[in-house]
């Protein structure tokens, strides 16, 4: 009992178009549907082969056409007698010794069906009730997945706990279609004039597990993603990088629940459409931002550019003391951009203000050469009291001693 291949490829050609009666997949399928009954196509009003055509039985000579992207798997009495995964059209013989029952294609998903038909096939006896199924081997899209409070994990790049509140979908992939069935899609979707297993149907508690079993291994799907070196330990590229990320979901909820190793089925794209940081989180990023603004080069160049905006505003102020802040600038500079080049050393900024040039520490000093006018020398003490390089002290100290008081 089995399949006879007619021929390849979709229905076409001088010899599948002598099929008049035969069966095919229904016509109100949705993109979101994984199981769904095979229908009787007759357009010979019962003149076809199908010779002893009866509801829910696959009779002698019944003509089965697989459409790309899916599988067809038989039953009896609620076992897997047979499985295409060939796209073509096929005869069914019960009575044929050169039948087979599984058709399972090349490469590495033929061999995984084989493998798994060697566990689950079925041997039953001609003339009891026949079933067929297609499964749809295509990716099932707009599967969503989504929080109402904040998820935590560990993040490398941090080194601490982060948190956030996230919504998004994945495609599904039926990888294995025999797993699928036997071990997964409940007997209600297998039945005669069963309803279409469809993954969008809320009434579909089936679907509604996958969601909640997603939802359950968000924390460590992020934590897959931004734990792994070769992401760069960096969660702002998960939204731009839907198969790594899916590939961390995969890995996550296979580790929990053996979506690929016990139900066949495998998550294989993501869309992430918003990602809701918590406030401590919010502040680590921004702490992020500004660290890797003041690193490197870019930070370097900030520095100069800094230095040379001080530079300026000292030659506007015109005199000896502009001169003397202009220097305390660049030493200042150089301070700080030296600190700033050492990570490992233990301050990354060192101000320079300690190693002042003997002639800049003594403009900061009380005694005033004789003969200069008192304001002028005011003046340029206060521009370097404002600009901190002295204190408040000395100012004191030198405007007491000029005005005599």
């Amino acid at each position: 009992m089995g399949f006879i291949k007619a021929f390849s490829g979709a229905l076409g050609g001088t010899f599948a178009d002598q099929w008049k009666d035969f069966y095919v997949p229904r016509a109100d399928v949705p993109g979101t549907a994984a199981v769904f009954q095979a229908v009787p196509q007759s357009q010979n009003n019962g003149r076809g082969e199908n010779w002893k055509g009866n509801e829910n039985i696959i009779s002698n000579g019944s003509k089965m056409v697989v459409p790309e992207g899916t599988a067809l798997i038989t039953l009896q009495d609620g076992q897997i007698t047979g499985i295409i995964a060939e796209p073509g059209g096929y005869e069914f013989k019960s009575d044929d010794p050169n039948s087979q029952s599984m058709f399972a294609g090349d490469g590495i998903f033929g061999q995984t069906i084989k493998s798994t038909w060697e566990k689950v096939k079925f041997g039953g006896q001609p003339g009891s009730q026949q079933l067929a199924f297609y499964v749809n081997l295509k990716e099932i899209p707009n599967n969503k997945f989504g929080t109402q409070s904040e998820i935590y994990w560990d993040d490398a790049f941090f080194g601490t706990q982060v948190g956030a509140i996230t919504r998004g979908t994945y495609t599904l992939k039926i990888v294995d279609p025999l797993l699928f069935v036997k071990n997964f899609v409940p007997a209600k979707y297998l039945q005669p004039n069963a309803p279409i297993f469809d993954f969008a149907d809320m009434d579909n508690d089936a679907g509604n597990q996958l969601f909640n079993e997603v939802v359950g291994t968000l924390s460590a799907a992020f934590s897959n993603y931004t734990n792994d070196p070769s992401k760069g330990n960096r969660m702002s590229k998960i939204q731009g990088d839907q198969i790594g990320f899916a590939q961390a979901m995969a890995q996550a909820v296979e580790d929990a629940y053996q979506w690929k190793t016990n139900r066949g089925l495998e998550i294989v794209k993501t869309a992430i459409l918003s990602i809701e940081y918590d406030e401590d989180t919010k502040e680590l990023m921004k702490d992020v931002k500004k660290a890797d603004a003041l690193s490197g080069a870019r930070g370097n160049s900030f520095m100069q550019q800094s230095v040379a905006r001080g530079m300026q505003a000292a030659g506007e102020n015109g005199g000896g003391s502009g001169m003397a802040f202009m220097g305390m600038g660049m030493n200042a500079a150089g301070g700080m951009m030296g600190g700033m080049q050492q990570p490992n050393t233990q301050s990354s900024y060192q101000p320079a203000f300690g190693q002042q040039p003997a002639q800049e520490v003594n403009q900061s000093q009380p005694n005033q050469p004789a003969g200069q006018d008192p304001m002028t020398v005011l003046t340029e003490k206060k521009k370097l009291l404002d600009a901190g390089l002295i204190t408040q002290e000395d100012y004191d100290k030198i405007k007491a001693q000029l005005l005599g008081i």
